[in-house]
């Protein structure tokens, strides 16, 4: 997938001392009605039951924490880039020492768009359906023709690890955690396979927006919506949190191990808010060329097909290079809150 250097996707991270009073100002107050807050608890986290890398299932505990009741959209989005001038790594054209070789007619700016094609080309044919596009960003998000005038309600895409950690720190919040967001995804339905329980469309009735039909060659659309859809389309889940299953792929700040750590052998060592492996663990020794860090993404995507990527559940992770963006990719922040210290 299309990716830059590591730190070119963490460029413009800063802010002015300016920027950052007016988001003080500017945000705090529509944060109550933007943002859910969440009790924290215990939970099963991943699954024993699916993919590897979702196991194995152990408990783990979380704080409280206040989370986006839905993704940031593109009109969030656009309020932010106003505010800052903050430019993504899509509309960035690629380093030439990056990508030493490369065609020079490639090193553009531009984004992943998925293009279905007229056979799936197997299992393992994702590059016949993905797309660098030359053009393509969150503006653009399929291609220098598009436009986001009529989806300014739709979450915003083609936004690179650095670019959804810009925004949290201008609007004074954070990534989530994996075990933040799953927790919150779940809403309290310990160990079901999906946000609302565990069937994947009750009574016919669609709960989020993925794929119907055979991927990636026919999509059948019964949930009303090709693409990207509106972040409020389908009803919320248990905690009245909008899109955790589905629509696009969401950001969190962990970076990704292919299992999860062991269970606790003794209910006092359940883990309190872990956080994922390191950087280094997170490498993929085997990918062609400079191995890059990655995170872990969560939530699945209106691509995600039960006859290809049944990533479409809480305990669903996949791990993506820090530099990549793609036209199934946003986010959603969280705020902590500091506990006050117990004294004697």
């Amino acid at each position: 997938m299309r990716a830059q250097s590591a730190a070119a996707c963490q460029a413009g991270l800063g802010g002015s001392a300016q920027e950052a009073g007016d988001t003080a100002a500017d945000t705090a107050a529509d944060m109550a009605g933007n943002m859910a807050w969440i009790a924290g608890g215990s939970f099963l986290m991943g699954s024993d039951r699916h993919y590897p890398e979702e196991a194995p299932a152990h408990p783990v505990s979380v704080d409280g924490f206040f989370i986006d009741i839905a993704p940031v959209t593109n009109r969030d989005f656009a309020r932010f880039v106003s505010a800052t001038g903050h430019v993504t790594l899509a509309e960035r054209p690629p380093r030439p020492e990056d990508y030493p070789g490369a065609d020079p007619d490639l090193l553009v700016p531009g984004s992943l768009v998925f293009a279905p094609p007229v056979e799936d080309g197997g299992p393992r044919g994702w590059r016949r359906w993905w797309r660098f596009t030359p053009g393509a960003d969150w503006r653009h998000p399929q291609g220098p023709d598009s436009s986001v005038d009529a989806r300014m309600d739709h979450p915003v895409v083609h936004v690179c690890h650095g670019d959804a950690l810009a925004y949290a720190r201008w609007a004074g919040k954070e990534l989530p955690s994996e075990a933040e967001w799953e927790f919150a995804a779940r809403a309290g339905l310990d160990g079901a396979d999906y946000a609302w329980g565990d069937e994947l469309a009750p009574g016919g009735v669609h709960r989020a927006n993925t794929w119907q039909g055979r991927f990636p060659v026919e999509n059948l659309a019964e949930d009303g919506h090709v693409g990207t859809s509106p972040v409020s389309a389908f009803p919320p889940n248990g905690f009245g949190l909008f899109d955790m299953i589905g629509n696009v792929w969401e950001w969190t700040d962990d970076w990704y191990r292919p299992r999860h750590r062991e269970r606790a052998g003794k209910p006092c060592c359940i883990p309190r808010n872990p956080r994922g492996g390191s950087a280094l663990e997170s490498l993929d020794l085997l990918a062609p060329g400079a191995a890059s860090p990655r995170k872990v993404l969560k939530g699945g995507s209106h691509l995600c097909a039960p006859s290809y990527c049944r990533r479409y559940r809480p305990a669903a992770r996949q791990p993506q290079t820090l530099d990549t963006a793609s036209a199934h990719i946003g986010f959603r922040c969280v705020r902590r809150v500091a506990l006050p210290t117990r004294t004697s």
